[in-house]
């Protein structure tokens, strides 16, 4: 007989436990990973947190164009799909989607449900690196939404020209100025035929124009959304309501000129806050239909921590995914659910302040910024608080505090839960890892804390040759703060690193803690040659040791009970690199 303890027995009876969970979960309704038809939803066995009310405060804005952008993954399409299925007047009676949830007890909102016209349109597909091939994909969207209205062409009212045109759209032989003008053309028509005005929704305008950045078409994306939406949206008068989702604002692109009508309510707005991601009342009830509630404390820390308007707000994608797989444990489900390019390149590009900041938010603090929520895509790089305004309605940072301050909004912000941070992590290792494999990344950081200094250098050496890709290395404080930052993340469980901080008579750069006081404790000092006074790489790093010495750096770690110390001076000329140790 087996005598392996009761703590064996504990984990047995764990395991038994989430393995009778994961039998009940499968007995249960379906968990909608990805369902983002509101038809498919209702009509399915999936389980749904009712957000019909999203409908009854669209109704009652008394704005012609509302715009709200959220970050993805957030339930825009979900809900966009629940405002088409709830206007749109077909052949197929729909009210029956909508008999079980809170939106029908407002009777005289459901008079309206299936009275109008609508054009939808979702963008969230349109992910192109060439501008021809997003050109083809806008177009083939547009000849969609025409397709799905063909009946127009069976009916006589039409003129001539009009179903030239109309045919020409359904052809792809139509000039791009038909397919610009697109929305307001369809809207002129449906309006005639069902005399009642159209309902315009468009599903994540903004991922066209975020390729366009990213891929170097930008200014060809900006002229044809902005004769797209101006001609449908602005001075229409056959549009009953026009709203669009999309991550960022962005209105500053003239994509809006002269849309005098247009509401934009940001995850800084109170109004809409509650009905795109998850409140906590709402995953509490989910998790205790699942049998899941157990976990709540877990989940607050991996998925929590958005806060739209007033409202605390939870990850609808990470809750969904955690539910469904949670025999695998917690993971950075919606981090990883696309490439995060342009974080990516964002970060890269940002200045040594954001990097230093940046250090800051993954130590846990925050940080104080004036916040612009009127972004202009290709300025994002060229100015910290445009960074930082990105980062927030992307969903990567979290409003703590917010002030109005003489007309300027200025919110104090944090990295939004454990989730969030991985992504920053997984950045800034990339910055690393793409110049240097991952074997030799590990070994530039043994080298590190082992004191070995000539491996140090000569991997550090080559992975400056292979980064002019990330960072221009001429700016040294640019490679300095990725520097920083990587061996913050990398070392995070053994060492508390901490850079720019007073000891003994100055600032050092960087200072590496030991969280076991019988490791190595290290001080880091770097110099950029200076050429204007006939420098060397080897009396820069004398010059920097001499300033650890004089300075006292070391006094820090001394104070803290470490004795074993390593005092290193790193100079850069250039891609070169020159290490030295006291």
């Amino acid at each position: 007989m087996s005598n392996r303890g009761p703590w064996y027995n504990n984990i047995r009876d764990v395991f038994d436990r989430k393995a009778d969970i994961y039998g009940e979960v499968n007995r249960m309704k379906r968990i909608p990973i990805g369902i983002s038809d509101f038809k498919e939803m209702i009509s399915g066995n999936y389980y749904y947190i009712d957000k019909s009310l999203f409908i009854k405060e669209i109704v009652e804005d008394g704005s012609k164009v509302i715009l709200l952008p959220r970050p993805r993954r957030f339930g825009k399409t979900l809900n966009m799909s629940m405002l088409k299925n709830f206007h749109e007047k077909s052949k197929e009676d729909t009210r029956d989607l909508f008999k079980n949830l809170k939106i029908n007890k407002y009777k005289e909102i459901m008079k309206l449900q299936g009275k109008y016209p609508v054009i939808y349109i979702t963008f969230k597909d349109v992910k192109y690196s060439k501008w021809e091939d997003c050109k083809e994909a806008l177009e083939s969207l547009v000849k969609d939404a025409f397709m799905k209205h063909r009946y127009l062409l069976e009916e006589n009212f039409l003129e001539e020209n009009e179903r030239l045109i109309f045919k020409s759209i359904l052809e792809r032989k139509a000039k791009s100025v038909d397919f610009m003008s697109g929305l307001k053309l369809l809207s002129e028509y449906l309006h005639r035929y069902h005399k009642e005005k159209t309902v315009i929704l468009i599903d994540e305008y903004d991922v066209p124009i975020q390729s366009g950045y990213i891929y170097g078409y930008y200014e060809k994306i900006i002229e044809f959304m902005r004769i797209f939406f101006s001609s449908g949206l602005k001075d229409n008068a056959y549009l009953e309501k026009g709203v669009l989702t999309g991550i960022l604002r962005v209105a500053k692109e003239s994509i809006f000129s002269g849309l005098n009508n247009l509401e934009v309510c940001t995850i800084l707005n109170d109004r809409y806050s509650d009905h795109f991601g998850f409140s906590e009342n709402e995953v509490e009830e989910m998790l205790k239909y699942y049998n899941l509630e157990f976990e709540m404390d877990e989940i607050k820390k991996w998925y929590n921590g958005y806060i739209f308007g007033e409202k605390v707000i939870y990850n609808p994608w990470s809750i969904l995914n955690y539910t469904k797989n949670f025999k695998s444990g917690f993971k950075a489900y919606w981090v990883n659910t696309s490439s995060n390019d342009l974080v990516k390149k964002v970060l890269t590009k940002a200045n040594d302040t954001v990097k230093r900041e940046l250090e800051d938010l993954i130590k846990g603090k925050s940080i104080r910024k004036q916040i612009n929520e009127d972004i202009v895509m290709n300025e994002i790089d060229k100015g910290a608080e445009n960074v930082w305004s990105f980062l927030l309605f992307s969903g990567y940072l979290k409003v703590v505090h917010e002030e109005l301050i003489m007309g300027r909004t200025y919110c104090n912000l944090k990295i939004p839960n454990i989730e969030v941070v991985y992504l920053y992590e997984e950045i800034i290792l990339s910055w690393f890892k793409g110049s240097i494999n991952t074997d030799k990344f590990h070994i530039l950081l043994k080298s590190l804390i082992t004191g070995d200094i000539e491996t140090f250098e000569e991997i550090l050496s080559e992975y400056l040759i292979k980064s002019a890709s990330y960072f221009d290395i001429d700016e040294s404080e640019k490679f300095y703060h990725a520097f920083v930052l990587g061996i913050l993340v990398a070392l995070s469980d053994t060492y508390e690193v901490r850079s720019n901080r007073e000891s003994g008579y100055g600032r050092y750069d960087i200072m590496m803690i030991p969280k076991n006081k019988e490791d190595l404790g290290i001080v880091i000092e770097f110099k950029k040659v200076r050429k204007r006074r006939k420098e060397t790489l080897e009396l820069a790093v004398e010059n920097a040791l001499k300033q650890i010495v004089e300075k006292n750096y070391k006094q820090e770690l001394l104070d803290l009970g470490v004795k074993n110390i390593l005092e290193m001076g790193v100079a850069f000329e250039g891609k070169e690199v020159l290490v030295g140790k006291i």
